[in-house]
């Protein structure tokens, strides 16, 4: 095993999985798939893994024995940077991992600097990721905030791994919703002007509704005729240009805005409806023109258009779909709340029926979010208009803050924000616990250079052996492997809790371990151990889209 000092735990893995599986070889042991995780117990030692357990299951022996036996064959090979392998009950194989192979780490994140943890499985390739999408009905609320915040987040990932990402957003300005808003502000201006109105039903009824109305008295004047489009035309207008603003406050800026109305005018909509008529799969029933998903393996079929003549949005979230998968990205990812479990997959097995490939394409389903203050639920409706907007969260809470609680819980769990949790500016508080570890790693490392003890060519990394150090060491190597993780799963929670426990890991080290010392050559170890911290803290900042402040 060459260039050892480069290698991570990932690489290091496939090293020992290799060595194992020649010794099962020469033992004649079945070959089985195996894996090497961290044990739960730490006495065990680094790495173990399950394998005489599965060979006993296949072969009917114990396997406590067949561990003991591949144990005592491989220590026979002197595997590199192993200074013990054991086996312990019910038959599990351990493997300890010297210090020296994490100490050499260091050299290596100080050089790759803000590339380490990068991956390559993206190169050459490009993504599609969609989220957001709200209607422009209103204010972006919280639980656009968290949606927001996971597509954003997601596009990083996949851009650390080296892909091409296109972030999209993709809104309807037509439909019963945008005449319900154009109704809603018009009723709202003649209201202002004292005149009789019929506020419309399910209409909006939040105050931007009546400062939009505001405006276009202000621009237009009084005499606006009744039903005129300027209502929804302005409406519309004014809200987008509101969202877009909010979420640049939040950090999210999009590449491409595709409206649902194009589709309409472009003729897509029609050659959808005749490539499934052609196939059999819509029909007329009520005055309705259904999709027969019974015929693809669906329990019921649905309504494609209504009998009003108006397209559910099955229609145009189809010919949406497969005009992104004749883009000829490599990767589509729709972000969407948990309320589309059950409508997604029309959309899906109606492309499969047109002979288009899905699987390439990944739908990502978020929980919803509860406000949390004083203890209690705040109760909040679009509709009604009471609800706390995401512009007047971030006023309040700032970007960090939002951001890292929107994806500290994985996306399939309900999140309940915590408003007095995320005002704390103490430790209770997640990101201030992040960001105080980087600004005090900072503010250590700006005493060693009055010092003159940060720019020592020569330094001694053995020297690191307490027990926070080593262990801080191994966490810090995880990184990569945390990386494929979050990849693997398209889930920045992995990230969020990582870098947690790496905070929490430096803080008990600083705690323990008192890093400029009377030994200028302890010192100076440390020194760089705590700069490799800084580099991975804030790689993994960067990805999360969260600040590294250098004071607090």
């Amino acid at each position: 095993m060459h260039q050892d000092k480069n290698l991570m735990m990932k690489e290091f893995k496939l090293y020992l999985i290799e060595h194992i599986s020649s010794t099962l070889s020469s033992l004649s042991f079945p070959i089985v798939e195996f894996t090497l995780n961290k044990p739960k117990n730490k006495s065990f030692g680094d790495l173990s893994s399950n394998l005489p357990l599965l060979i006993g299951s296949r072969e009917r022996k114990e396997p406590l024995k067949i561990a003991k036996i591949i144990s005592k064959s491989l220590r026979e090979k002197n595997l590199k940077n192993v200074i013990d392998i054991n086996a312990t009950p019910p038959g599990f194989l351990n493997f300890k991992i010297s210090s020296t192979f994490f100490q050499q780490k260091i050299d290596f994140i100080l050089r790759k600097n803000e590339n380490f943890g990068k991956g390559s499985i993206g190169l050459g390739k490009s993504a599609n990721v969609e989220f957001v999408s709200a209607n422009p009905t209103g204010p972006l609320t919280v639980g656009h905030g968290r949606n927001a915040i996971i597509g954003d987040i997601i596009a990083r990932i996949l851009e650390w791994k080296g892909y091409k990402v296109t972030r999209e957003y993709y809104f309807n300005d037509a439909g019963r919703q945008m005449r319900i808003l154009g109704n809603s502000v018009e009723a709202r201006y003649y209201e202002i002007l004292g005149k009789s109105f019929d506020f419309p039903k399910d209409g909006y009824r939040g105050d931007y509704i009546i400062n939009i109305a505001k405006k276009i008295l202000k621009r237009y004047g009084r005499n606006i005729n009744r039903g005129d489009s300027v209502f929804q035309r302005k409406a519309e207008k004014m809200i987008f240009n509101e969202i877009k603003d909010s979420l640049k406050n939040l950090g999210v800026q999009f590449d491409v805005f595709t409206n649902e109305k194009s589709f309409y005018e472009n003729g897509k909509i029609d050659n959808l409806l005749g490539a499934l008529t052609k196939k059999k799969l819509i029909y007329k029933k009520n005055g309705a023109t259904w999709f027969n998903s019974s015929s693809l393996g669906k329990e019921q079929d649905r309504v494609y258009i209504k009998s009003s003549g108006e397209p559910t949005y099955r229609v145009p979230d189809t010919v949406y779909h497969i005009d992104k998968v004749e883009r000829g990205y490599d990767l589509i990812i729709d972000v969407f709340g948990a309320d589309h479990a059950d409508t997604y997959p029309d959309v899906i097995i109606a492309l499969k029926a047109l002979g288009f490939s899905t699987d390439h394409i990944k739908v990502l389903l978020y929980q919803f979010v509860t406000l949390i203050q004083d203890g209690e639920k705040v109760k909040m409706s679009t509709r009604q208009g009471n609800f706390i907007t995401l512009d007047n969260l971030i006023k309040e809470l700032g970007t960090d803050v939002i951001r890292y609680f929107f994806v500290m819980r994985s996306m399939n769990s309900h999140l309940d924000f915590d408003l007095d949790i995320a005002k704390d500016q103490s430790e209770k508080n997640p990101v201030f616990y992040l960001q105080y570890a980087y600004a005090r790693i900072c503010n250590i490392i700006k005493q060693a250079k009055s010092k003159e003890l940060s720019n020592v060519r020569s330094y001694n990394l053995s020297l690191l052996i307490h027990e926070n150090e080593i262990t801080m060491l191994k966490h810090m190597a995880e990184f990569p492997e945390i990386m494929d993780t979050a990849y693997e799963n398209l889930e920045p929670q992995y990230i969020a809790s990582y870098l947690q426990q790496l905070a929490s890991l430096f803080h008990k080290f600083y705690g323990h371990c008192k890093v400029i010392t009377k030994d200028d050559d302890l010192t100076i170890a440390r020194i760089r151990l705590i700069e490799a911290v800084k580099v991975v803290l804030k790689n993994g900042f960067n990805i999360l889209g969260i600040s590294s402040p250098e004071r607090m």
